[in-house]
């Protein structure tokens, strides 16, 4: 342009013009075709995942109708029935593929509970978590998935029951004062993060400590309370779905508490409300459990592996004698990647965090449980 113009004698408010109304208009088209190519590119990526899922699920239905799982009756405890939403979110672009929101939509269904009366006013609900068989881990094709998430493989749970909600720092205290089975639990509240009613979770407690809560609160009960197996805890996490969210194939801060100044997939940017908040402040999936991605980090009973390679397939503990042991869920301070039903993380076994809580389950012991 700059040859044209001394070959012209063109003034450069006379080139300021052409631009003005030749390049300006043809780079702009030029950038709405690139992000028309964009979003085809994302649909069709899309689609094949979603092609991929449904092929999975009709699998995983078609192996389920084959098997018979033992009933939860068979643990000899009443229940009752609870209703409540849920949510799916669905991605909606703008005119041309520009800009983005989420909608959700919500649905009613219901579940069985148990309420376990610690005394002081404070209950442990226990939500009635039904056996299945599902594919652990996650496929190569989701978005931020780590080696460590295969291989996928099939495994079988038995019924269980599961806290509603992680462990709040009001149960902690009323178990965390009973009388010591094995460990001291020096402190009856732990937690970085407090509000009046103690209806935070509570975190900043080790694995150690969580094996402790379980023995007294076992104690006291008559009951075999523990943590979930990882497998358990996927298996309860998805509830019956294979995308990387209960909720869909990307997530909300208006369904979840991470750190929303990060996106995952065609979600939004939110909120990073840079702490953990009350449980049960967002929606359940449909098993009825609270608080699964994100807000905090929550223990397994099992040892950590890199991968699934030898990992069992029936819904145990995969204990071994290294010194670090599972963490899911993600929490508060998480981009909403590491929020995933599929990813694993660890600390060692007497590490404290902020970002680490638990939540806990009535089912069959196992005889590893402790190793």
């Amino acid at each position: 342009m700059e040859e044209y113009q001394q070959h012209l004698g063109l003034r450069d408010e006379d080139i300021a013009s052409i631009k003005q109304r030749v390049l300006v208009p043809k780079q702009a088209e030029y950038e709405r075709q690139q992000q028309e190519i964009e979003r085809i590119r994302q649909e069709q990526q899309r689609a094949e995942y979603q092609r991929q899922q449904a092929e999975l699920k009709e699998k995983l239905e078609s192996e389920l109708s084959e098997n018979v799982f033992q009933p939860l009756s068979s643990l000899g405890i009443q229940t009752r029935s609870f209703e409540f939403e849920t949510a799916t979110i669905t991605v909606k672009s703008g005119l041309f593929g520009l800009g983005k929101t989420c909608e959700i939509n919500r649905d009613r269904t219901q579940a069985e509970f148990f309420s376990e009366n610690l005394g002081y006013g404070v209950v442990i609900e226990m939500v009635a978590i039904p056996g299945g068989k599902f594919l652990m881990g996650s496929p190569e094709s989701e978005p931020e998935r780590r080696d460590s998430e295969g291989p996928q493989h099939t495994v079988t749970v038995q019924p269980f029951f599961m806290s509603k909600f992680p462990v709040t720092q009001s149960q902690w205290a009323v178990v965390a004062a009973l009388e010591k089975v094995n460990i001291d639990l020096e402190n009856l509240q732990p937690s970085k993060f407090t509000n009046a009613n103690l209806n935070l979770p509570v975190e900043d407690v080790s694995w150690n400590d969580a094996i402790e809560f379980c023995a007294r609160l076992s104690h006291k009960t008559e009951k075999i309370y523990r943590l979930p197996s990882e497998a358990e805890w996927e298996y309860a996490c998805r509830a019956r779905t294979t995308t990387p969210f209960y909720f869909g194939e990307t997530i909300t801060t208006d369904l979840a508490n991470y750190n929303g100044n990060y996106t995952y997939g065609a979600g939004t940017k939110g909120e990073y409300r840079e702490q953990t908040i009350d449980v049960g402040k967002f929606l359940p999936n449909s098993f009825g459990l609270f608080n699964m991605h994100g807000n905090i980090w929550e223990w397994c009973q099992d040892a950590w592996h890199e991968n699934y390679n030898g990992a069992p397939a029936d819904g145990s503990p995969w204990m071994s004698r290294n010194d670090k042991r599972l963490l899911r869920g993600g929490s508060w301070r998480n981009d909403p990647g590491y929020c995933r039903s599929a990813v694993r993380s660890s600390y060692k076994r007497d590490s404290r965090s902020n970002l680490v809580g638990f939540r806990v389950v009535v089912a069959a012991s196992y005889d590893h449980e402790s190793v």
